[in-house]
């Protein structure tokens, strides 16, 4: 047989043939047949596969398992619209469990989903392709890419279909997106208010409930909250809460108007729609604790405003929220504290919960074992005593003072906050004060000055200023390490908390034990460092300036390089000589610790120093004696007491001020080594005479009264100590090169009417002519400051 010719043959694409019904009997089958060129095949496969998933979530996790999942996301696309809604509703039923759920994110379906709803498909694929999305939306990432891809504007779209179940469906992806703020804001810029308001007249308590929830979610954002006003939401929501019928709704129904209560327009509106009676309504139901807490944060927020609180005034909301706090609902318990709080800013309301007895009941919640009721008890408390004095006694006499320090030690930082308000509160009058103190009140405060939360340490600073106004107060927060920890403060980068702790500073400071420890710790370079700054410096930082230095004349006459006339030297003081801006100045017993070195010796003044083995023993301001280890010392300064004694038996006899202040000018110039001609003064050998005595003395220390040969500064010193002992006005200035001298005031009587003139300022001379008066600003008196 000969080979037939291309002629002859036929092509098999040419032929055609009739379509062939395929039995479908496994799972597995059908998976492999969504690969078929088949458009009916892939119609049955598809059914097949839906039918088979419908029974459970083992049939979908087996048609996970068998590859299902990648040719489906494929069908969605296909060109053929039966193949498609089948291949979605096989999807979409399979993605309603969570394992395929996670598996089909991985594919990147979203995009293709969002693609095909965007097209306005049938009911049946928008039906499928929602529920698809709905699984898909509980999870962060895919709410992302829903988000990302556009998919809000076609499920806004979709809030208005005719089918229940692609408005269930796109509500509730809507909803799982109304998680995050930026989906908020983007449902009320494409107009999806107002088919959300539409969706509570639903006939479905599932589409109602899930409006719901997405109002709730979507209200927290102002504009939309405005919006929703316009829309007459809060009409709509006093319909439901006005049914009985709804009562399923009201939970939730309430929260959206709490959140929508924090506009003061709404609160008008909801009153004016009689919402705010329906309201009490609600308050008062005991079977439904939640719907009960609920209506308690509705009230709590319209009392917001002054005007509110007034309104609930008038209907006696007190007496109601006074019952409340006694119910057996921690939840109710504490919304009530919550609302007692916010009603308390309203002083009526708060001297009627006081008559109503609430201040026991709320000291009572303070031992709750709930945190949230502690938390809004204490809360409540804090407020309850602002500006209350018989307030703050009811909490005194009902024993919270002593829970509330309890409080302070391993609370919430609300817990604790709340808790130093109020014994900031009560502390201001002394019986309570004592009482806080004498319970450990200042060492619990001071535990609390370590913390890095900026509210706790607001309110535990303003604590501690106020019970340092006492004594013992300022003695139990030395010791109990609450100085250094306040000056710690005084570097925070919270500009509240660095004002409180200024001023606490500023208290402790007016205290010279106190202010010495907190310049011990640093607390002038970090004030001074402050007042140079732009951004941090405040009233309080400077005024604690001030008294820091006022109440350690040493360190401010270093710094300042001035002591005015109020500026009284006592025993103890010293002078370290001038010290630069932003540098540490040595408390005499760290001086006394320093060996003894070449530069200038450290003046002190009425220093009573006794041989004692090692030790010696130093009078302060306080009048306390304090121990240094020190070499031995055979000298001490009573010859500056027989000068004091001198100074007073010579001086007070005299009637005449410039009299008083030339005698003493010449006794301190005596003392020290005498006149000294302006020619002469460099052979003066008072370097020597100090260098010998730092010698003697093993010590950079020396005693003022050890001094006979003294120029400008020991002078200058001397006569402001000896004037200050006789109560005479005079202010000490330091110059250059060592110089330094005094200035007085002093008034002229006119001879012509016998009154006074305006006082004039002189300098007292003290070296070259003693007892002079020099009038400041001649050129007698720039000679001496100067030459």
């Amino acid at each position: 047989m000969g080979r037939k010719t291309g002629k002859d043959r036929k092509t098999p694409c040419n032929e055609t043939f009739e379509s062939l019904p395929v039995e479908i009997k496994t799972p597995a089958t059908a998976v492999l047949l969504l690969n078929s060129p088949e458009e009916d095949i892939l119609v049955n496969a598809c059914i097949v596969i839906r039918t088979f998933a419908e029974k459970g979530d083992e049939n979908k996790v087996s048609l996970l398992g068998l590859g299902a999942l990648e040719p489906l996301c494929r069908l969605i696309n296909h060109s053929n619209k039966l193949v498609r809604g089948n291949a979605f509703m096989a999807l979409g039923i399979m993605a309603t469990c969570g394992d395929v759920s996670s598996a089909l994110k991985k594919l990147n379906v979203i995009p293709s989903i969002i693609e095909i709803l965007s097209l306005g498909e049938d009911t049946v694929i928008s039906e499928f392709a929602t529920l698809c999305l709905a699984s898909l939306s509980v999870n962060f990432i895919s709410k992302v890419q829903i988000f990302e891809n556009n998919g809000l504007p076609p499920l806004i779209v979709l809030l208005s279909s005719s089918d229940p179940d692609v408005r269930k469906n796109s509500l509730e992806i809507i909803c799982n997106l109304a998680q995050d703020y930026k989906s908020c804001q983007a449902i009320h810029a494409l107009g999806g208010i107002p088919p959300l308001l539409n969706l509570l007249k639903s006939e479905f308590p599932v589409i109602q409930r899930l409006a719901l929830k997405t109002l709730q979610r979507v209200t927290t954002d102002e504009d939309t909250r405005s919006t929703f006003r316009n829309e007459r939401g809060f009409e709509k929501l006093i319909n439901i809460l006005h049914n009985k019928e709804f009562s399923d709704l009201h939970g939730e129904a309430l929260q959206v108007v709490a959140n929508c209560l924090s506009d003061r327009e709404a609160v008008q509106q909801i009153h004016e729609d009689g919402g705010l009676a329906r309201l009490m309504d609600f308050v008062l139901i005991p079977n439904n604790p939640e719907i009960q807490s609920t209506a308690i944060k509705c009230l709590t927020r319209v009392a917001q405003s002054s005007e509110s609180r007034k309104v609930l005034h008038e209907q006696e909301v007190e007496k109601v929220l006074a019952e409340l706090l006694s119910v057996a609902d921690v939840g109710v318990k504490a919304s009530a504290c919550q609302a007692v709080a916010a009603m308390s800013f309203y002083p009526p309301s708060k001297d009627g919960f006081r008559d109503l007895g609430c201040i026991p009941a709320v000291v009572q919640l303070l031992s709750s074992e709930s945190l949230e009721v502690k938390k809004a008890a204490t809360k409540a408390l804090s407020i309850l005593t602002q500006n209350n004095q018989p307030n703050s006694l009811a909490v005194h006499e009902a024993g919270g003072y002593e829970v509330l320090i309890q409080q302070l030690y391993g609370s919430l930082p609300g817990t604790a906050a709340s808790s130093a308000a109020t014994l900031c509160n009560m502390a201001g009058q002394e019986i309570i004060r004592s009482s806080i103190l004498l319970h450990g009140g200042m060492q619990a405060l001071v535990e609390l000055l370590n913390t890095k939360d900026p509210q706790v340490l607001i309110r535990t600073t303003q604590c501690v200023a106020v019970l340092a106004c006492e004594a013992e107060a300022r003695i139990k927060l030395q010791r109990a390490g609450g100085l250094q920890l306040l000056v710690n403060l005084l570097r925070s980068s919270d500009k509240e908390v660095l004002h409180c702790a200024s001023f606490a500073v500023n208290i402790c400071a007016s205290d010279k034990p106190s202010a010495v420890e907190m310049c011990k710790h640093g607390a002038l370079e970090i004030l001074q460092e402050i007042s140079q700054s732009t951004n941090r410096r405040n009233s309080f930082s400077d005024v604690a300036l001030i008294s820091l230095l006022n109440s350690n004349l040493p360190a401010k006459f270093s710094l300042t390089g001035q002591l005015t006339s109020t500026d009284n030297i006592a025993g103890g003081f010293y002078d370290a000589g001038k010290v630069c801006s932003g540098r540490r100045i040595l408390t005499l017993e760290e001086l006394f610790k320093e060996p003894v070195n070449l530069h200038r010796p450290i003046i002190v003044v009425g220093m009573a120093a006794v041989k004692k083995k090692t030790q010696i023993n130093i009078q302060r301001y306080d009048d306390e004696v304090h121990s240094a280890e020190q070499p031995q010392m055979n000298t001490h300064d009573g010859s500056l007491q027989m000068l004091v004694k001198k100074a007073k038996e010579s001086i007070f006899p005299l009637r005449h001020e410039k009299e008083q202040y030339a005698a003493l000018g010449r006794l301190v110039s005596e003392a020290m080594g005498g006149a000294v001609v302006v020619e002469k003064l460099h052979e003066f050998p008072w370097v020597l005479h100090l260098s010998e005595l730092k010698f003697q003395l093993k010590s950079n220390v020396i005693p003022i009264g050890l001094i006979d040969k003294g120029v400008f500064c020991h002078r200058a010193l001397l006569f402001k100590y000896l004037a200050d002992c006789l109560e005479m006005s005079c202010a000490l200035v330091r110059g250059e090169y060592n110089r330094a001298w005094n200035e007085v005031e002093l008034f002229t009587k006119n001879p012509n009417n016998q009154s006074f003139s305006e006082p004039r300022c002189y300098i007292v001379d003290l070296m070259h002519q003693p007892g002079a008066l020099l009038e400041v600003r001649t050129p007698a008196a720039l000679q001496y400051q100067t030459i």
